[in-house]
């Protein structure tokens, strides 16, 4: 159990830079919010709901992150900085990593229909800060959701998703950025949706122009060879 602990420090030492030391990471409000988790979810999965609620709000109040009881959470997870909320029914895999501010958010409160109402990350996902995953969609696994991106539909697995509401990256980031991507997505203007789709418009433009200048040549006359006279 403490080698596994161990590992588990520096599986989050690894992808955060600002952590200097194994105790540094031992004092994250998201290693904190996530041990009082298993306690609650083992509670919980024990019908001891009340108890398990008593331990969500004590959570909640020392660390600003909420985690329902009954969410699933698999090993090594890592939520950075905090203030975010993860719903009864989510489900999260091995490696995920969490930044500030995100929602794993259910779908039509209003009907009171209990069930699998929010997402499920798989392994290696990464969801940058601000974004709102919301709904039972599955994010694949070591798919990216950039800062403040609004996703409702499923992600497929090893992309990376932008915007509201959210779409694809039409680049491969891992080239741009190899390894571990905080954040979800690498900065620079190479990720940007609208400029690599409008650099695709430039490059069928210029495609088009050719094929022109190809047909206009082919409907100029062609000069006739001279008949000599006899």
């Amino acid at each position: 159990m403490q080698s596994g602990f161990i590992a588990y420090l520096d599986s989050v030492k690894s992808r955060d830079p600002a952590a200097r030391s194994r105790w540094d990471v031992l004092f994250y409000p998201g290693v904190t919010a996530l041990a009082l988790h298993r306690v609650a979810h083992w509670l919980w999965e024990g019908r001891l709901f009340f108890i398990a609620r008593l331990i969500n709000h004590l959570a909640r109040f020392l660390t600003a992150i909420d985690i329902h009881p009954g969410a699933k959470i698999g090993r090594r997870f890592f939520l950075d900085h905090g203030f975010s909320v993860i719903g009864e029914s989510a489900e999260i895999g091995d490696d995920v990593t969490i930044y500030q501010h995100v929602t794993l958010g259910g779908t039509n409160p209003t009907t009171g229909v209990g069930g699998k109402r929010h997402p499920t990350l798989r392994d290696g996902v990464v969801i940058g800060s601000g974004a709102q995953v919301l709904g039972p969609i599955e994010v694949g696994a070591g798919a990216k959701v950039g800062a403040n991106s609004v996703v409702t539909k499923d992600v497929a697995p090893g992309s990376t998703v932008v915007g509201i509401p959210a779409r694809p990256v039409p680049i491969d980031t891992v080239h741009y950025s190899p390894g571990f991507v905080p954040y979800g997505t690498p900065c620079g203007e190479d990720v940007d949706p609208t400029r690599a789709r409008l650099t695709e418009l430039e490059d069928e433009l210029e495609e088009l122009r050719k094929e022109l200048n190809v047909l206009k040549a082919a409907r100029q006359p062609q000069p006739q060879p001279k008949v000599k006279s006899a």
